[in-house]
């Protein structure tokens, strides 16, 4: 049978969320397809619920390994997969029944080598979609992906993900795009450089099958155990693939770094001062403080006022203010009006 499509699932540790998972993938109605769960030297019972689906489902391809961590469980997979198109789930999440079928025929139907849909994300009962800023059901061009999606990649994070996206595997082989490990930028975002970067052409549609479970209390949610804005500083000062020498200059990749770093300081004000059981409100103050008299700050501020001010609603305004001015009290204020604003 020749396979269409390799889903690569990269597995640590997943043993309460995994059945589900499995589940969700055992009932795709594409057949032509594989399902490549990397176990990553997982401790717990990951690898014996894996063997126990296998013999359910035969699409079902167990690979294991040292723990060497997500993105070399990812490149493991790619090594082994054998679809014209490869796409990505991880073993916390949940996708439609349809998902890879639709993705696969819609790849096929605008001859494209990427298909990027919307997904869902679930915290506790709370639950949004997530769409994009792109023309939908139009075929992008190189073009259009050169001037418009990789400089997304140094202003945001919005189209990091690889899960939600189908990527052409002659496309991967070709010219080797993998996962890297340890960069500040992160995983996932340098493998859609490199993809974006020698694509032709992909496509935007509208459909949403994937399911992201923001695991509540897990430690990329506890404050305590995350120190966002240093990793928003390197992020800041990290240098770029070297795609973007040929695609921008030197002032506009600052203004793009310099509105990144600033939208996430904006964030990290209402994360610290929301109430929390991780971090006490002393310390949090503190963190606001000395985060916002940094160097780099500093050193985007004027930039972001420079290019975004005016355009921003009367309360942005109001927070970039503060941060110029190192109002922290005001800060907290202006953080517990909004969100009595939206309760």
């Amino acid at each position: 049978m020749s396979i269409r499509v390799s889903v690569i699932i990269p597995v640590y540790n997943a043993g309460p969320f995994l059945r589900e998972c499995i589940r969700s993938l055992m009932n795709q109605t594409l057949r032509e397809c594989e399902f490549i769960f990397v176990n990553d030297g997982s401790k717990d019972d990951s690898k014996e619920i894996i063997e126990e689906h296998m013999p359910l489902d035969f699409r079902i391809r167990l690979i294991n390994q040292n723990n060497q961590g997500v993105s070399m469980a990812r490149n493991a997979g790619l090594t082994a997969a054998s679809g014209k198109y490869i796409g990505f789930v991880d073993a916390d999440d949940t996708v439609e029944a349809d998902m890879f079928e639709v993705l696969y025929t819609r790849a096929v139907e605008w001859e494209c080598d990427m298909v990027i849909s919307d997904f869902e994300s679930t915290v506790g009962s709370h639950s949004i979609i997530t769409d994009f800023p792109l023309p939908r059901c139009t075929k992008l061009d190189r073009g259009y992906i050169r001037k418009q999606l990789l400089p997304e990649f140094v202003k945001s994070d919005i189209l990091n993900a690889v899960w939600n996206k189908m990527y052409r595997a002659e496309i991967v082989r070709k010219y080797q795009v993998i996962f890297p490990a340890n960069v500040a930028l992160g995983e996932d975002a340098y493998f859609n450089i490199l993809f974006f970067s020698v694509a032709d052409s992909a496509v935007y549609i509208d459909y949403c099958g994937y399911h992201y479970i923001a695991t509540a209390g897990s430690a990329t949610r506890n404050i305590a155990d995350q120190d966002y804005f240093s990793r928003a500083v390197q992020v800041y000062e990290t240098r770029l693939p070297e795609i973007y020498a040929s695609l921008l200059d030197g002032k506009t990749i600052g203004e793009l770094k310099s509105e990144r770093l600033i939208n996430t300081v904006l964030s990290i004000v209402h994360l610290y001062f929301e109430p929390s059981k991780d971090m006490g409100l002393r310390q949090r103050y503190k963190y606001i403080r000395e985060m916002v008299s940094s160097r780099t700050v500093k050193e985007a501020l004027p930039i972001y006022f420079e290019n975004h001010y005016s355009s921003s609603g009367r309360y942005k305004r109001m927070l970039l203010e503060m941060i110029r001015k190192k109002v922290v009290p005001g800060l907290y204020l202006a953080a517990a009006y909004s969100r009595m604003r939206n309760k």
